[in-house]
């Protein structure tokens, strides 16, 4: 059987898979890698150091280091996208006709070089991106940060009309793909790659509820400071807020309260205990974009999940969840699931729907059908 390979442009290293994007991006590249498909890796680096690990999975790494200047701040194109060229990137893209998987609108760059035009071109989209950044600038405090976030949404509306360049668009939510659809040919909905195969949760009960993510990212920062001012201020049951470099506000804010615990900067491998062993993983957002990777996790390995609307809308795991809007309403349920035994029946409802609809397997059949 002649053997199949691909080019992944990645926007970031991605490894370790310790964020929402780059969990997609590594964990697709295992999926591909254990489908036989030959994988020549493109990573923008910028603050992440190169990793061996990646050498398992890939016939060739590939690192570029980012354009980090200021001054792109002042071209037409989002500085997302123009700080990730790369001549030396296209130079060995043209070594050979493999197709192209482009991760991101971030890294799409080259999408509509004329020398690409003969090649099967695929965009794996994480966000409608305008529309992500646009809710960053929102919620950001930080002036210069809230009109960057600003200009950079703009610029990527104008820009995502590069899509009509690709052969395909994989979106990573069917919300997205639906919106995309409406602008765009050949839109394909291929779900998020994750680490979790099986369903595994931990019996028993949990003596903490648990809040994690990104700590550094406006819309998770603008989430728990949401969840300690307006739910955990007025009640007594033990928070833990696990993840990366959280804003002076939030610690400052969590110093006052005995029963809320920060747990910063912790490995990924910690954060993992945590999920598994809270009672509850409380997971509210205000930003419906995508798909959340860290609601995954806790739906294959944690036990009772408290969310909002906006953190599952259109996701198909609403019936995962107990979904709670109002600060009331998520007391409420708080109090209620802290001292209930989660379910075990509860384990084969999660193995359906996952099994079904979040499967990398049945992922990475639908992307290399598309290759």
């Amino acid at each position: 059987m002649q053997q199949k390979h691909i080019h992944i442009i990645s926007f970031d290293v991605p490894y370790p898979a310790n964020y929402g994007g780059v969990i997609d991006v590594f964990y697709k590249i295992k999926a591909l890698h254990n489908q036989g498909i030959k994988i020549h890796l493109h990573c923008f680096e910028y603050g992440r150091a190169e990793a061996l690990t990646l050498e398992n999975y890939c016939e060739k790494v590939y690192y570029y280091k980012r354009k980090m200047s200021k001054r792109y701040l002042l071209n037409t194109l989002p500085f997302v996208v123009v700080t990730r060229s790369s001549e030396k990137l296209m130079e060995n893209l043209l070594r050979d006709k493999h197709p192209i998987l482009f991760e991101g609108l971030h890294s799409c760059f080259h999408l509509n070089d004329q020398r690409l035009n003969d090649r099967i071109k695929i965009v794996r989209t994480h966000n409608i991106e305008h529309d992500y950044y646009n809710n960053l600038s929102s919620v950001e405090k930080s002036i210069f940060k809230k009109i960057y976030f600003g200009m950079e949404s703009k610029k990527l509306k104008r820009f995502e009309a590069v899509l009509k360049k690709a052969n395909h668009v994989a979106a990573i939510s069917s919300a997205d793909a639906n919106d995309l659809s409406k602008r765009y040919k050949n839109v394909h909905h291929i779900t998020a790659f994750h680490p979790n195969e099986k369903v595994k949760i931990l019996e028993g009960k949990g003596d903490f509820c648990l809040y994690h993510g990104n700590l550094e990212v406006g819309e998770n920062n603008e989430a728990v400071l949401f969840l300690v001012n307006e739910v955990f201020s007025k009640i007594k049951t033990p928070l833990i807020i696990a993840g990366h470099n959280p804003s002076d506000e939030l610690i400052q804010l969590v110093s006052n309260y005995s029963h809320i615990q920060l747990k910063a900067n912790i490995p990924t491998n910690e954060i993992d205990e945590l999920i598994k062993n809270a009672q509850i993983n409380v997971l509210p957002t205000f930003q419906a974009t995508g798909i959340k990777l860290k609601l995954l996790a806790v739906l294959f390995t944690g036990k009772h999940c408290i969310v909002n609307s906006p953190m599952v809308v259109n996701t198909g795991l609403e019936v995962l969840c107990s979904i709670q809007d109002s600060p009331e309403k998520m007391i409420s349920e708080i109090v209620n699931l802290f001292e209930k035994p989660f379910d075990m029946g509860e384990k084969s409802k999660r193995e359906a729907i996952l099994s079904l609809n979040f499967s990398n397997d049945i992922n990475c059949k639908k992307l290399v059908g598309l290759i």
